[in-house]
């Protein structure tokens, strides 16, 4: 019998015992959907009598669990994880509530599901465990033969009488091979309830599209917001710092053309000049720097990443592969998200090593790719993504380019914040 891939022969006793608790635990879970099912049917149907309002809202709610359960089990089966298609609820009563859920299409997928496969899981899941019972059966045959009265096993297959010890042997040999049959025929026969589960269990076209419209209002909310908040940053900054610095310049040179007559005081408010002129430039140039870093116009994301990284008070490592630049925008989000992980990490974290990844994955099925950034330091750990938090201004930020945020920071570290934009070379 041959492995299937990615099976060693060490790992088999470990997946066939998966697949025995799998063949048994799905058809008892498919008999427990039905239930749950009809009683939400039932509850249903008591709505317009207003008894099965508050019924129909629990029943709902036990349902898109078993349902998320299933999700999680196909999306790992089948290697694509699966969303979520419920629409949001609406604010209101229970009545409204009801309403909302009687108008979603997701909710009689699911009760379509829950009957599809209380029916399919016997004949895939349920067909493994009877193999496998049927092949322990075989296998013990000549030793219950020999225990049980004579009468008992004398016709093993019902085709014909079994006679004297060596014939129960022979009929022995059926044992191996039902369970080879049980253990090759297992990951198909779940393969295909998964696709029967995908296929009810997905969001509709129509779900998707709002699913994307909401999460575009919520993404241009945001920029909105974030770029109005950037506006304030500026104009604040200008005003205490570099307009603070003029005021002062223009003060000092009229002072300067009242002591016409002392030469010592007028080179005493021409220094007092110069030194704030000096102040305002080195403020202007970090006002500039603030908005898009000189070194990151003049040497892209690798370079502007690698001055990051040799500017960190603490040991940081930058492992960079990059086959070209990305557009401008990706590469200003990009940057500032990871200085700002990394500004988070050092007055945080107390770290004594940092390490930044950043790499560009083409994706095979589509014209472009996503560029992966990971920023992990060896720090305390026990970071999270507050509201108003540095992280969660960065998700906002990567949010506008379809990027997402991922934070693994358990308490006493290490802490890896995970990145990703989608994007094309430019």
């Amino acid at each position: 019998m041959t492995l299937r891939p990615g099976v060693t022969a060490r790992s088999v006793p470990r997946e066939c015992v998966g697949l025995l608790g799998r063949s048994l635990l799905l058809p008892l879970a498919s008999v427990a959907g039905a239930v749950l099912g009809c009683l939400w049917i039932a509850a249903v149907a008591l709505v317009p009598f207003g008894l099965g309002v508050p019924m129909t809202l629990f029943l709902t709610i036990a349902v898109r669990w078993f349902a998320d359960r299933h999700r999680s089990w196909v999306g790992h089966q089948l290697g694509t994880p699966i969303a979520r298609p419920y629409l949001p609820p609406p604010p209101g009563n229970l009545l409204t509530r009801v309403q909302a859920v009687l108008r979603d299409p997701a909710a009689w997928r699911d009760f379509a599901w829950l009957m599809a496969n209380s029916v399919v899981a016997w004949f895939t899941s349920g067909l493994t465990l009877v193999l496998f019972l049927a092949g322990l059966f075989y296998c013990a045959y000549p030793l219950l033969a020999a225990l049980a009265p004579p009468d008992v096993f004398r016709e093993p297959f019902g085709f014909f009488p079994v006679h004297g010890v060596g014939e129960t042997f022979l009929v022995a040999l059926a044992g191996p091979v039902l369970l080879a049959v049980c253990y090759v025929t297992a990951q198909p026969l779940a393969g295909l309830q998964a696709q029967l589960a995908r296929t009810l269990l997905i969001p509709t076209s129509k779900a998707e599209l709002l699913a994307r419209v909401g999460q575009l209002t919520r993404s241009r909310s945001e920029v909105v917001d974030a770029g109005a908040s950037e506006l304030r940053r500026i104009e604040r900054d200008l005003h205490d710092g570099a307009q603070a610095r003029l005021v002062s310049l223009g003060m000092s040179l009229g002072l300067a053309e009242r002591f016409a007559d002392d030469p010592e005081a007028i080179r005493r408010v021409l220094a007092e000049a110069r030194a704030s002129t000096a102040d305002a430039l080195a403020e202007l140039r970090d006002l500039v720097r603030g908005i898009h870093p000189p070194v990151l116009a003049d040497r892209g994301l690798d370079g502007a990443v690698r001055a990051l990284a040799l500017a960190s008070p603490v040991p940081t490592e930058a492992e960079i592969r990059l086959p070209g630049r990305l557009p401008a925008p990706v590469e200003s989000a990009a940057y500032f998200a990871i200085a700002e992980a990394l500004t988070n990490a050092i007055k945080h974290a107390q770290p004594a090593r940092i390490r930044i990844g950043v790499e560009f994955a083409p994706l095979p099925d589509r014209t472009g790719g996503e560029l992966r950034i990971t920023v992990t330091d060896d720090g305390r750990g026990g970071a999270r993504i507050d509201d108003g938090g540095g992280l969660h201004g960065v998700a906002r930020r990567l949010s506008a380019f379809d990027g997402t945020l991922t934070l693994d920071s358990p308490s006493g570290g290490p802490t890896h914040v995970r990145m990703s934009l989608p994007c094309a070379l430019s």
